[in-house]
């Protein structure tokens, strides 16, 4: 007589986490490493220029997310491999960017900020950034896997769809413009750096 056991069919792996579930583990892991990255940022540019600080932060934290996401976020059940850590790198390029930028304004428009506006600013940037990111991994670095494993059809697209909509929705204040007087542009090692 056989064994009921023995009837069921065998199970290859984990269900990949439906839209919800990604998105909060998502903000854990990157949140977590975003967190730690920014105290790290300010802690090496005081022996570097912030834009050095901040590509080597950056680099060290995509390898890390990158790890993360592939085994937690996105349940791929393996870790990430070259194809995806490269993937990875183009969307984290973009947030380089973002956070790069949007500390180069704040010291254009105030020239000696303190390291807490200097860290509200970045983590506000590296927030926006976060949310673009998930889209691209969700989206397309972990998409339908290998074998058949990773996220399926439309309804989960559909579902990261609204994530996305509900996340752009949310009222941001608009920023008031006002006249600044702006010191002058070459005393600040970021914009000596950055080549202007």
């Amino acid at each position: 007589m056989k064994s009921q056991l023995a009837a069921e069919p065998e199970t290859v792996g984990v269900a990949a986490p439906g839209a919800f579930v990604s998105f909060v583990r998502f903000v854990v892991c990157g949140g977590g490493v975003g967190v730690l990255s920014s105290g790290a940022v300010a802690l090496l540019a005081g022996s570097v220029p912030w834009v050095v600080a901040n590509a080597v932060i950056t680099v060290v934290s995509t390898v890390l997310c990158t790890e993360l996401h592939a085994l937690f976020t996105f349940g791929t059940g393996k870790r990430a491999g070259w194809r995806r850590h490269w993937q990875s790198a183009g969307s984290a390029t973009a947030a380089y960017a973002v956070t790069s930028l949007a500390v180069l304004v704040l010291h254009l428009v105030q020239s000696s900020p303190g390291v807490l506006t200097e860290q509200i600013v970045y983590l506000g940037a590296s927030g926006l950034a976060g949310t673009g990111r998930f889209l691209v991994l969700r989206l397309f670095v972990f998409a339908a896997g290998e074998g058949g494993r990773g996220h399926g059809g439309g309804g989960d697209v559909a579902a990261v769809r609204v994530l996305a909509v509900r996340a752009l929705a949310v009222p941001m204040p608009m920023p008031m413009l006002v006249s600044v007087p702006v010191a002058p542009v070459s005393l600040s090692p970021l914009v000596l750096v950055a080549g202007a």
